[in-house]
């Protein structure tokens, strides 16, 4: 069990309370947020909530752990920046993957993912760190999922697939098996994707290319 202080204040930061409160072992003992985003109130679900660049007087690394399940703005780049500041500042991030996801051990999961229920992650899949997988997902069996990527819903990783750093699947996109997805692609919802794919590009559900626009350039 560790005493957690999750980075946030808005709905992922809700929801990973509830999760960690409900579902894990874990005791969740004040927010924290830069101090330009602090709420007026000075907390956040009944906790304290503390500038981050504060954190270490009020919570320091060898008392705390923390948490930042952030969401896929700037495709996963911004959540990555808070992932490297924790680390950088020697906190030890945890993990939540939900009882109701199915794994086995013979696999990995990183630090400072969001594995929520009803997933089914298959044998000697590895799953790296600062991974959002929101719920009712599959993926393969052998498949590698690599930092700083968000899964959405509903969505099916066939075996032997990788998924690139900073990719973002949308709700009920399917890969075949034996796919690789580059850094920094989106895949549109619905899509079905049958080749490999470009790095940071984008591609939607009613064409089988790449879009034009680059994932890179997206404010997403």
């Amino acid at each position: 069990m560790a005493e957690v202080v999750i980075f946030g204040v808005k709905d992922f930061a809700s929801l990973a309370h509830f999760y960690l409160r409900h579902d894990s072992n874990h005791r969740v003992v004040a927010f924290t947020v830069h101090r330009e985003f602090m709420p007026a109130e000075g907390e956040f679900e009944g906790l304290p909530v503390v500038p981050l660049e504060e954190l270490e007087t009020s919570y320091p690394p060898d008392r705390v752990s923390a948490f930042a399940p952030m969401s896929h703005r700037k495709m996963n780049r911004l959540r990555e920046g808070v992932y490297n500041d924790l680390k950088g500042r020697g906190y030890q991030l945890v993990s939540y993957v939900s009882s109701r996801a199915t794994t086995f051990p013979a696999g990995r999961i990183g630090d400072n993912c969001f594995i929520l229920e009803d997933n089914t992650i298959q044998p000697f899949a590895t799953i790296g760190d600062n991974v959002v997988i929101w719920s009712g997902n599959h993926i393969g069996h052998h498949s590698v999922v690599e930092s700083h990527t968000f899964i959405t819903s509903h969505v099916v990783i066939s075996g032997h697939c990788r998924i690139g750093a900073y990719s973002f699947l949308g709700v009920n996109a399917t890969l075949k098996d034996q796919i690789t997805l580059a850094e920094g692609t989106l895949i549109g919802m619905g899509a079905n994707i049958t080749k490999d794919t470009e790095p940071w590009s984008l591609y939607k559900a009613d064409a089988t290319r790449a879009s034009k626009i680059s994932s890179a350039d997206i404010d997403f």
